[in-house]
């Protein structure tokens, strides 16, 4: 043969399976740090549930009944979302410990802007389960709703106010150049040189 070597059945089917065992072994502790992983989240999950099942009653019964704790989730909802883009746009160029204390910020936010809804869905009857632990708690329905108006009319009100806070830092900006060019200071380097 020209110089070429054959390999031989024996030796390719021996890295194979040492190719095989390795692979195997990954695939092995992916799925185990899946099973981790997922009944961490049912836990989590499952303790939420209860203490949302155990708590919403309480919580409807305070004065103001239902529409006020609604109106009040709807509130903390409305903010939670606006400081979670807030720290999510000011994570970008800042040092690591900056990013990582950013990053904590968004999903604290996160939290408070997610938490609320689910706390509220949870008083809500279960699909397909015939248990008292999965019946429909009173005043749910009306927090709900209370919690849906509040949440839209708040998140209104601030997308108005950012809104208007960025029109007129707009025009302040626009005003600032239109100062500049008149002074022959906002030209550009081709402007000057004419």
């Amino acid at each position: 043969m020209s110089g070429r070597q054959v390999r031989k059945p024996a030796e390719e089917a021996g890295a194979n399976v040492r190719f095989g065992a390795r692979d195997g072994f990954g695939i092995a502790g992916a799925m185990l740090c899946l099973v981790i992983v997922l009944g961490a989240i049912l836990l989590v999950m499952g303790m939420w549930k209860r203490l949302a099942r155990e708590t919403v009653p309480t919580l409807v019964d305070l004065p103001g009944g239902s529409w006020a704790v609604g109106a009040a989730l709807g509130v903390i909802t409305v903010l939670g979302t606006t400081g979670g883009l807030r720290c999510a746009a000011a994570a970008s160029g800042r040092p690591r410990l900056a990013r990582g204390l950013n990053a904590a910020g968004t999903a604290l936010c996160c939290a408070a802007a997610f938490g609320p809804l689910f706390f509220l869905l949870s008083g809500l009857p279960g699909k397909n389960c015939r248990s008292e632990g999965c019946a429909y708690i009173p005043g749910t329905g009306s927090a709900l709703l209370g919690y849906a108006v509040s949440a839209g009319l708040v998140g209104w009100l601030v997308h108005r106010w950012i809104s208007a806070r960025a029109e007129k830092e707009a025009a302040r900006e626009r005003e600032r150049m239109r100062r500049l060019r008149k002074k022959g200071k906002g030209k550009s380097r081709a402007g000057r040189q004419r």
